[in-house]
């Protein structure tokens, strides 16, 4: 399977008498639109591996495999047609469009923004910042206080994800990558991405009392857990774990943050209580969040993403006003929060301020003039006051920065272009 990579295709993007077959899922494109590039350029698109199959091209949103966490049952098929001397050649996504000479419309390298990997991906934005924290996944940018992340990062993360939760065994994983390094880039990155999911499945407070689940609020017998269980720090530096270990504190090491699981005990740090209300926020409690991100200021009151968190966890609740407040302690805190300052026009424009929502929009753009949520929630605010000939600016400055994706759809269709 190595020298089918290495062997050096035709250099013309004709498919002549190619018959392709594609597994996994595409990047750029869907199965049927990649089945008709190929019939565009001379080939035959199939949809099953076969004795007549000549290329088969490898998606790479994601990584190919199954439900059980098996590799796709099209490349274990290939691998035997090629072991029997099969003249069948694998390409990865990227290779197929440089052979199709469409490697400059391939944006799948476009950075994105946790909001923006909602609203493409699925992937929560609380989600995108919890891996962000773990250091599951990096910022490839920053932008002061604003990462941007790679989406083929976020969707290979996604994926393993998705398998863990399913009930697919990090071994199940491991084994499956073995068999796919034949085929694609290093697992180095992916194996310790795994390990740190794995980790993550399941973190647990340990205190006088026990072991505590923090997203239940539940005891936890000392059994049902392994010896990778994890108490949740936040990153002392950004983007990443721990800054002295670089991996998340063991439950056996960790300080006792609760005597009595009903009520709040001092010896709670303020990271851990920030740690716990974005996990309640992530599951969709975001009223007991609030209480939490409130004791987590008791002793960090000057911490402007905690103040961020605690108006995102006030917006989910209903309550704009005190969200509102929120935002504003945040960019007093910290003038460069491009974030709060895009959320506030967010929420003032939902208490019908539109003006206050402009100037907060206006804000975040002269700070960062290529943001693109800054641009789309601006660009909203003027197609809703009637200023279609300035918000059109916007969208298509929007549609420079990000092609994909639903907020894209809405940039086309407010243009006419969809």
């Amino acid at each position: 399977m190595t020298d089918s990579l290495d062997t050096p295709l035709e250099s013309s993007p004709a498919l002549a008498g190619e018959r392709v077959t594609f597994t996994g899922t595409l990047a750029s494109m869907t199965h049927s639109q990649a089945g008709t590039l190929v019939a565009e350029h001379g080939g035959e698109a199939t949809s099953h591996v076969s004795r007549q199959t000549t290329l088969l091209v490898i998606g790479e949103e994601g990584w190919p495999l199954e439900e059980d966490g098996q590799p796709s049952v099209k490349l274990l098929q290939a691998r035997e047609q090629m072991e029997a001397g099969q003249p069948l050649r694998l390409l990865r996504e990227s290779e197929f469009l440089k052979l199709l000479g469409l490697e400059e419309t391939d944006n799948r390298q476009e950075l994105h923004t946790p909001a923006m990997l909602q609203q493409s991906l699925g992937v929560r934005v609380g989600v995108v910042r919890r891996w962000a924290r773990l250091g599951i996944i990096k910022p490839v940018r920053r932008v002061f206080r604003l990462p941007y992340f790679d989406v083929q990062e976020v969707t290979g993360v996604r994926r393993l994800q998705e398998l863990l939760e399913a009930g697919v065994t990090r071994s199940r994983i491991e084994e499956s990558f073995a068999d796919l390094q034949h085929v694609l880039p290093s697992f180095d990155r992916p194996l310790l991405q795994l390990e740190l999911l794995a980790r993550d499945s399941r973190v647990v407070f340990r205190d006088d009392a026990g072991l505590l689940d923090p997203s239940s609020g539940q005891r936890v017998f000392d059994f049902e857990i392994s010896s990778q269980a994890s108490f949740p720090t936040r990153a002392k530096e950004e983007g990443g774990l721990s800054a002295d270990t670089g991996t998340p504190q063991p439950a056996s090491e960790a300080p006792s943050p609760l005597t009595d699981e009903n009520a709040v005990q001092q010896s709670w740090t303020a990271e851990a209580w920030f740690d716990h209300g974005c996990r309640l926020l992530e599951a969709d409690r975001p009223a007991e969040a609030v209480e939490a991100f409130r004791l987590s200021l008791m002793d960090a009151p000057g911490d402007p993403e905690t103040q961020f968190h605690l108006a995102d966890a006030l917006v989910r609740t209903g309550s704009l006003a005190a969200a509102l407040e929120r935002y504003h302690m945040a960019v007093e805190l910290d003038h460069d929060y491009i974030e709060a300052w895009t959320q506030l026009g967010c929420v003032r424009s939902q208490l019908g301020d539109r003006q206050g929502a402009l100037d907060a929009f206006d804000i975040a753009l002269a700070l960062h003039p290529e943001y693109p949520d800054a641009l789309y929630f601006k660009a909203t605010a003027l197609t809703e006051d009637n200023r279609h000939d300035e918000a059109a600016r916007l969208w298509r400055a929007y549609l420079r920065r990000n092609s994909h994706g639903p907020w894209a759809d809405a940039a086309r269709e407010q243009l006419g272009e969809s």
